[in-house]
């Protein structure tokens, strides 16, 4: 574990997908890390059926949620990208109901395990902060769950792939040719209850249609209302998004 990095210089504040937060709230935030925790690609961050004695905030990098059956068959319940929080649930019930797993190297600012009773008792706009990260998580879950049940293969990806390129723009990783995209194919299939051969088909009709480009660990989506058409998904404008 390093030393906690500095909230004051943190690069996500400065997006302007986050919302701002007082100076009291800022040093409350600061006072309740305990460090930051570098972590390689297909490492385990928080296992499924264990107690937590951590709660994260995604610093950098990419991970997923996941649980899977006795078999080894596995279900990504959603992608975590910069900003997201990880652990919550390990921090109310006595142990985690899920996986999370980095995707890529990721950077994660650690939290003491008394840090959301704490906000909660002294600190009530951090408190509906966390409270409002929750619902959002759920609401991303409820969004997999419609894929899943009604949209055909070709909607399921095209939406999955709007919403993580929103995602990672927001987060700051859009350039001129796309967005980082460390997601394979077998993640997405994973996501969407596909298998793999279904999955790699539906991206070649994406690509041969000229909806996407996607190589080289790079997404680019030539129009982003096109592709949205293609998957029925119209969320609607989110507000600006809480930052522990």
């Amino acid at each position: 574990m390093e030393p906690p990095f500095d909230c004051r210089a943190c690069p996500l504040r400065a997006l302007p997908t986050f919302k701002a937060v007082t100076a009291a709230e800022l040093a409350a935030i600061q006072g309740a890390k305990i460090g930051q925790r570098m972590m390689t690609a297909g490492a385990t961050i928080l296992a499924g059926g264990q107690a937590t004695t951590r709660l994260y905030v995604l610093l950098a990098g990419w991970a997923f949620r996941y649980k899977t059956l006795e078999d080894g068959r596995r279900q990504i319940l959603n992608f975590l990208l910069p900003g997201d929080l990880l652990g919550l649930q390990g921090e109310l019930l006595a142990t985690l109901p899920h996986g999370v797993e980095a995707l890529t190297e990721v950077n994660l600012c650690a939290f003491a395990t008394d840090a959301v009773p704490t906000f909660f008792r002294d600190l009530p706009g951090i408190a509906l902060d966390i409270t409002w990260l929750a619902a959002h998580e759920e609401r991303l879950v409820d969004d997999a769950v419609l894929s899943v049940g009604r949209r055909t293969a070709m909607e399921s990806v095209a939406a999955l792939l709007v919403h993580l390129y929103k995602r990672a723009a927001s987060s700051g990783m859009a350039a001129e040719d796309g967005i980082p995209f460390p997601i394979t194919q077998s993640h997405i299939a994973d996501a969407l209850g596909l298998s793999p051969v279904h999955t790699n088909r539906v991206l070649q009709r994406l690509r041969k249609g000229g909806f996407i480009r996607l190589e080289g660990q790079r997404l680019q989506i030539g129009d982003l209302r096109a592709m949205r058409r293609v998957g029925r998904y119209w969320e609607q404008p989110a507000p600006k998004r809480p930052l522990l």
